[in-house]
């Protein structure tokens, strides 16, 4: 019982976050540029910084 509740709880849970978390945009894409330009630089991680230098400065 106690088993059918926690993959209840789990389902509920984790599965959507999963769904919702494949719809971010593809990097480098117009939508993803934009995206980034909007959250302030302070928040970029390096990765992030280099790839938007790469797609969305440099064409």
């Amino acid at each position: 019982m106690k088993r059918t509740i926690r993959l209840t709880v789990f389902a509920l849970t984790v599965l959507p976050a999963l769904w919702l978390g494949g719809c971010a945009p593809e990097v480098g894409s117009d939508r993803w540029c934009a995206n980034l330009k909007e959250k302030p630089k302070g928040d970029w991680s390096f990765n992030e910084a280099a790839d938007y230098a790469k797609h969305c400065i440099i064409k």
